[in-house]
C-alpha cells in the first residue's frame, strides 16, 4: 500500500472508517463519519486517524505558512448541455 504524505499531489485518497481522506497540494479534504468503537476496529481507526493528523501536523510545522489561503481561483464555463 502506498504512502499516503500530506499535501504531495492531488490525487491520494485514504479511507479510515467511514472517512474519505482526499489529498490536495494546499489543504487535505476530510469527509464522512466514522465511530470510534470500543473494541480492536475502533482502536485501529483510532491509530490510524491519530498517525494521519500527526503526520498532517508535522507536514505544516516545518513549513512557513500563510495566515490564510486565498480563495481558489474559479472559472466560469459555457454549459455544454444548453
Amino acid at each position: 500500500m502506498k504512502k499516503f504524505v500530506p499535501y504531495q499531489n492531488e490525487s491520494d485518497v485514504l479511507n479510515i472508517g467511514g472517512l474519505c481522506i482526499e489529498n490536495r497540494l494546499d489543504r487535505i479534504a476530510i469527509h464522512g463519519d466514522i465511530d470510534l468503537t470500543a473494541d480492536q476496529a475502533g482502536l485501529a481507526d483510532a491509530r490510524a486517524l491519530q498517525q494521519l493528523l500527526a503526520d498532517v501536523v508535522a507536514k505544516l510545522e516545518a513549513q512557513q505558512l500563510p495566515d490564510k489561503l486565498p480563495p481558489p481561483v474559479t472559472t466560469i464555463v459555457a454549459n455544454p448541455f444548453e
